[in-house]
């Protein structure tokens, strides 16, 4: 064999030697799979969050079939009554009174009857009215109760009961007709016969009770991209207060700055050549402004949060336990996410945790923008809380719960996947502390949070709602905003109101203010409301009696009536604010909870507003007020369309009253003020769009409980820090070995959307 060929085979076999190699090595890194153990069964409830539950889909069909054979009038489903017929309007979970609860949860009293409450739109009646009606027990129905009156003080008028999706449809048909009579101008200023734009409604919808007439502004629609951000200029008053369609009229027509009687007076100025156009040309799909179609190929993925031995929480039916917390939770068609019997370490600290209202108020010099005062909740805060995008929108492994609901329709709804629960890796140390003086060692804990999110898109906007749990016994509830902003056509002195933000569109100024109700019983239901801040007194020095020394000092006041505890929107509130138990802590102080609140809310309404009043709430950006079951919510889905005369006003419930050793409620806004600029093109990020409140341990316990957490890591000279016995982040090379198993990708967000917008569309 000559040597040539010998060098060729020792080559080729270093080749496949090398090869193997590789494989194996190959082999070696590729990761396990996780091995997930269950999580620590801290939940011994038994069923008692079921008291809290929402409908389930088989209870509002019972509900509804009931209804329809027990009334003795004829019910149309909503999706297709007219305002002169009756309907079920929405169903919800009807909570029993809290004594009612207590005694079940912590007394061995008998469960509460489940019962639904429904709310009917009665238009067929020779006083047409909203009716809310009690129905139980649940799952089998047998009586029906009008709670009506007791709630309200009487009927609520029917002209405010919120605009179903039938009554927007007839109204786009009604504009539709209209822009018939304008085919010159639509041509001119928009390239449009009126079929390809679409409108946006506004509310409230007029200037006293009674009125029932909204603006619409027209957009140009494009395919993909949001339309909020393309107005032709146009505008036009819809009167819609008659129960007859056939009555409706449109009022009043506006272009550009100038107002018109009609879209025939609108057609006959153009043409006789005394209007000023703006002609806009028909946006193209791949260069509208607001697309959020991406400009690049995907790169590589991101870092990917995994849970190495799966979750270590537990969810079970509406019930959460995660490291000494456990809470109930559920969604409100109208008013959103919604915890009850928040408790740490078997304590209850939150009887009740709710998002009460959003407001959006907006300025502008056209009348859409200018009139604009959303409501969120008539809309449906909870009803429109859609799909989470996994992976985005939550952590691709969290836990993804579908919530039911019945809004205008006989036929419960599903929106899969619309409330997501983690823990997060907030990538923070909890606390920590470096030693170098004396003895060497390092101790910590990381910040890790169970979160629970939900997101509803209303109209333009997106509102992640975030409720937050941390290991040292603090809750943090959060909302973020995104989406579009809503714009105005940009004419005359536009940029009074905001900035420009495209060839023809202001970004209009607007406020956003959340309120929330926190039922605090903080070692139990009785407390008093504590403030805390600092002083500076100006003493002699003790060892130096020539000199003066500033000494600051804690001055301490407990708050007596309501009326002292109702803190005004941007007024500085105390920096320590308590609820507080008569019992004291080891160290003699009693045991508490402090409010905190983080916000940068706008302005709210002047008081002398004739609309102030249904939104009263916002006055306060914290008060406290005695807890009462005939006060269940600071504000109701009625107000939105009467706003002149509130169906719940807030303010009323502030009279003076004694809190000291009562049952307590927390009202607490938050908000901020947006002045949309260029960067909220196409979307307003949540970076720096974030608002909320924290509920933080004072004096509750004798020490931080999270020292008790199996996640602390203590290093020490004398101690080998990669032994995995001793520090838990030695281990973490194993366990970072291995894959998480990830569900397939799925989203089918929508598949129960209509292509009729509920809140208008040509």
């Amino acid at each position: 064999m000559s040597l040539k060929t010998v060098l060729i085979l020792l080559g080729l076999a270093l080749a496949t030697i090398f090869a193997l190699v590789c494989v194996l090595l190959t082999r070696e890194r590729s990761p396990r799979t996780c091995q997930h153990l269950p999580p620590e069964q801290e939940d011994t409830e038994d069923g008692q969050s079921l008291v809290f539950a929402d409908l389930s889909a088989e209870e509002m069909s019972q509900v509804v079939r009931y209804l329809q054979g027990h009334l003795g009038v004829p019910l149309v489903e909503a999706s297709r009554a007219k305002p002169s017929e009756n309907c079920i309007a929405w169903l919800d979970v009807q909570v029993p009174a809290k004594a009612e609860v207590l005694r079940f949860l912590d007394a061995g009293g008998a469960r509460p009857p489940r019962e639904a409450l429904a709310v009917l739109y009665f238009g067929k009646q020779p006083e047409p009215n909203i009716t809310e009606l009690v129905v139980g027990p649940l799952p089998r129905p047998a009586y029906h109760r009008d709670v009506t009156v007791h709630k309200y003080g009487g009927k609520v008028p029917y002209h405010r009961r919120p605009v179903t999706g039938r009554e927007y449809a007839e109204i786009n048909a009604l504009i539709h007709r209209e822009l018939k009579k304008a085919p010159l101008f639509l041509t001119a200023c928009c390239e449009s016969d009126g079929t390809d734009l679409v409108t946006l409604t506004t509310a409230p919808r007029g200037f006293k009770s009674g009125d029932r007439l909204t603006w619409f502004v027209l957009f140009h629609n494009v395919a993909g991209t949001g339309y909020y951000l393309s107005p032709v200029g146009l505008e036009v008053l819809v009167d819609h207060g008659d129960l007859h369609v056939s009555r409706w009229q449109l009022r009043k027509v506006f272009y550009n700055g100038r107002y018109f009687a009609s879209t025939g007076d609108l057609e006959q100025e153009f043409v006789a050549g005394a209007l000023e156009v703006v002609r806009l040309k028909q946006p193209q799909a791949d260069a509208v402004l607001g697309s959020m179609k991406p400009r690049r190929p995907p790169g590589p993925p991101g870092p990917l949060q995994f849970e190495p031995q799966g979750p270590r929480y537990s969810v079970r039916n509406n019930h959460v336990t995660f490291q000494g917390w456990s809470f109930a939770f559920g969604m409100n068609p109208n008013t959103g996410p919604r915890l009850f019997d928040i408790r740490y370490r078997g304590e209850r600290i939150v009887y009740e945790l709710s998002l009460q209202e959003a407001l959006a108020l907006y300025g502008s010099n056209c009348p859409g923008g200018m009139s604009t005062r959303y409501l969120d909740g008539s809309f449906g805060i909870g009803r429109f809380a859609y799909e989470l995008v996994r992976g985005l929108d939550c952590p691709y492994t969290a836990t993804y719960v579908h919530r039911h609901y019945l809004a205008e329709t006989d036929t419960p709804k599903t929106n899969q996947n619309s409330l997501c629960i983690f823990e997060h890796d907030s990538a923070l140390p909890l606390r920590r502390h470096f030693s170098d003086s004396q003895s060497f060692y390092y101790g910590g804990l990381r910040r890790n949070v169970l979160v629970m999110r939900a997101i509803s898109t209303l109209i333009n906007y997106d509102y992640i709602w975030d409720f937050l749990f941390h290991p040292n016994g603090a809750m943090e509830v959060r909302v973020h905003a995104t989406g579009y902003i809503s714009s105005s056509f940009l004419h005359g002195r536009g940029t009074d109101y905001g900035n420009r933000v495209g060839p023809h569109t202001l970004g209009t100024m607007h406020i956003h203010h959340i309120h929330y109700k926190v039922d605090l019983d903080v070692d139990g239901q009785l407390n008093s409301l504590e403030s805390q801040d600092m002083e500076y007194e100006f003493v002699k020095d003790p060892w130096s009696a020539q000199n003066t020394i500033e000494r600051p000092y804690l001055r301490r006041e407990r708050l007596e009536r309501e009326d002292e505890a109702a803190f005004p929107l941007n007024v500085p509130l105390p920096r320590y604010l308590s609820f507080v138990s008569p019992n004291p802590n080891k160290w003699g102080h009693p045991r508490s909870y402090r409010i905190q609140v983080i916000s940068f809310a706008g302005k709210d309404l002047p008081t002398n507003s004739s609309m102030e009043r249904s939104v009263s709430w916002g006055r306060y950006q914290l008060a406290v007020t005695r807890r009462k079951e005939e006060e269940p919510t600071s504000t109701s889905i009625y107000n939105q369309n009467d706003p002149w005369t509130p169906t719940v006003a807030f303010a009323d419930f502030i009279n003076n009253e004694t809190i000291t050793n009562q049952d307590l409620v927390a009202w607490i806004t938050v908000g901020f003020l947006h002045v949309p600029h260029a960067e909220d093109v196409p979307n307003t990020v949540t970076v720096g769009n974030s608002v909320g409140f924290f509920l933080r341990p004072y004096n509750y316990f004798n020490e931080d409980p999270s020292v008790d957490s199996p996640d602390s890591v203590y290093l020490s000279r004398e101690q080998d820090a990669g032994a995995c016995g001793d520090n838990p982040l030695a281990c973490l090379s194993s366990a970072a070995t291995c894959a998480p198993r990830l569900p397939p990708f799925h989203f089918g967000g929508f598949l129960n959307l209509s292509l009729a917008l509920p809140l208008g569309g040509l």
